[in-house]
């Protein structure tokens, strides 16, 4: 079936830059109403999650600039720039910002609201105005952090552990719990309204098997959501509670269990890992099958991986508790079981790279983003093989070879799928194109920005340098040195893509309904899309990523 071009009934005209105006864009969600009321109050799932993506953006930054102020004052191995409480409120506020802030809300509540409902060929979210009302939720959480900072800080660290927290801590660990507490209702709300949408606004023919691999990553990261995040809202108000009035809790001078905590934390944090990375898995199934031009190779096994994972998800949070006193028989059932989670993680990279197998393949910045995702993704992966061994654990326990495996995983693969679906729908967002050598030139030097800061951090682990610590032995320096170079790489890699991406909105040429080729309902509409996506819904007849299947010749 031949699709009208659109030209014929969006002619363009010439704005007041100088640069051609479609009349797709005069009939857009972003002319829907100019005004700072028309945004503040929208229903439209299109403008919350640009409302989200402003919102994430910032927050990114603030996190950014705390991780900033580590890497300077670990440039030394004395304490030249921070005070210890000075250090420990600095990477409390970095933990604290990219998780709840950045890396949970990041690829769900902005990409996940914008093309879900596009996606499944659905006019909105099921819950319009409850989408906007966890935007606000996130909003004043955010703030509520903010107000912490400017208070005087928290400094138990972004994990809150007691008895650190709950008796001895300095900081303002009743309002920092508070506002990660206001948080979470930001994350059930969205993870309710996508498992609605998805179950009950699927467009005709949207059969469950023919959902993209995209839609199926929120779904399992929906279900995350709402099981796992009251556990965490529940155990910080026991923190206020003892806090408070000297309740019993986890505190062992007052009778309470610290292993309690790590239990009911982990429980939450571990799948919370999965929430993070789960989306970034969706995206990048999307970036290979476009830039491939082929079916992804095994898509019942990678959509069904995405469940496998958020399912066993639940299951491993005892590896990190090796070293805290918990049953060696304890440890050895979550050592397998972490190991098994492993196994849904390697078939989508397996089928990833099967996708690629001769395939016509576009070197588009989209794709350098996902390439650099699956190769930061296997070294965090790998790596953490390796701490859910038992006997390997207890070594690397509490040094830097677990931060640079964290930061493998959440900002190396994340943060990369981030910018890789940033560059991916950007067209279809605005209706413009960017530069293709920035985007290039951005991918490239955040793989090498990356790798430069955190790979020298294994070496710092497995040599002894504990975490949480400025002042260090003089013989860690140059590492030291080293990966704060490399942070300053990162730094600048990462703030680039906002300045050409927000220079295309006004200068950028026209994009086009489908600038990559690519298959899906998203790119069926005009870019930017209308107020309700679809003038009649969609009927889908064929199965996902559809492409015909083109040989690279040899």
């Amino acid at each position: 079936m031949s699709v009208p071009d659109k030209s014929e009934f969006f002619p363009e005209t010439v704005s007041q830059h100088g640069v051609p105006e479609t009349g797709a864009e005069r009939v857009s969600y972003l002319r829907a109403g100019h005004s700072l009321r028309s945004w503040l109050l929208t229903t439209d799932h299109k403008r919350v999650a640009i409302l989200y993506l402003f919102a994430v953006t910032f927050f990114f930054f603030v996190g950014g600039a705390a991780a900033a102020l580590i890497r300077m004052d670990l440039l030394t191995p004395q304490a030249d720039l921070l005070t210890n409480e000075g250090y420990n409120r600095a990477f409390t506020l970095h933990g604290v910002i990219m998780v709840w802030f950045f890396l949970i809300p990041s690829i769900p509540n902005t990409f996940g609201n914008f093309l879900v409902p596009l996606m499944i060929g659905a006019r909105d979210l099921a819950f319009p105005r409850l989408n906007l009302v966890s935007w606000y939720i996130f909003v004043m959480a955010g703030c509520f952090t903010l107000f912490v900072v400017v208070s005087g800080g928290v400094d138990t660290g972004w994990t809150f552990y007691t008895p650190l927290s709950s008796s001895f801590a300095n900081g303002n660990v009743v309002l920092a719990a508070t506002a990660v507490f206001i948080a979470g209702f930001s994350s059930i709300l969205t993870g309710l309204n996508f498992i609605v949408t998805i179950h009950k606004l699927r467009c005709p023919g949207m059969y469950w098997r023919r959902l993209p691999l995209f839609v199926w990553s929120i779904y399992a990261t929906s279900l995350v959501l709402v099981l796992a995040t009251p556990v965490l809202s529940i155990t910080l108000a026991l923190i206020v509670a003892e806090r408070l009035f000297g309740l019993g809790i986890f505190d062992p001078a007052l009778g309470g269990d610290p292993l309690l905590y790590q239990h009911l934390f982990w429980f939450y944090s571990h799948p919370a890992v999965y929430i993070m990375v789960l989306p970034a898995l969706g995206v990048v199934s999307e970036l290979i099958a476009a830039a491939a031009h082929k079916p992804i190779f095994g898509y019942q096994f990678v959509a069904g991986s995405s469940i496998a994972i958020a399912v066993i998800g639940f299951l491993v949070w005892g590896h990190h508790m090796f070293v805290a006193g918990q049953s060696m028989y304890a440890s050895a059932a979550f050592s397998l079981l972490s190991l098994a989670v492993s196994v849904p993680s390697g078939i989508k990279v397996y089928n990833w790279t099967a996708t690629l197998y001769k395939g016509n393949i576009s070197l588009d910045p989209p794709f350098l983003f996902a390439m650099g995702f699956i190769g930061l993704f296997v070294v965090g992966g790998l790596t953490g093989l390796m701490l859910a061994m038992l006997a390997l654990d207890l070594h690397v326990h509490d040094t830097y070879f677990v931060v640079a495996h964290f930061h493998y995983i959440m900002v190396g693969g994340t943060v990369s799928a981030f910018f890789g679906a940033l560059h991916y729908w950007w067209p279809k967002i605005v209706g413009r194109r960017y530069s293709q050598i920035w985007g290039s030139l951005t991918a490239i030097f955040i793989f090498a920005g990356f790798n430069l800061t955190f790979f020298p951090q294994f070496l710092l682990g497995y040599w002894g340098m504990p975490r949480r610590y400025h002042v260090y032995a003089p013989e860690f320096q140059p590492l030291h040195v080293l990966s704060s170079a490399g942070a300053s790489l990162l730094a600048v890699a990462y703030a680039v893509p906002f300045v050409y991406l927000f220079y295309s909105m006004r200068y950028g040429k026209p994009a086009g309904d489908n600038p990559w080729r690519a298959k899906g309902l998203e790119w069926t509409v005009p870019s930017p899309p209308p107020q309700h996506n679809f003038d009649t819904l969609p009927v889908v007849s064929e199965p996902p990523y559809n492409y015909p299947i083109e040989r690279a010749e040899r």
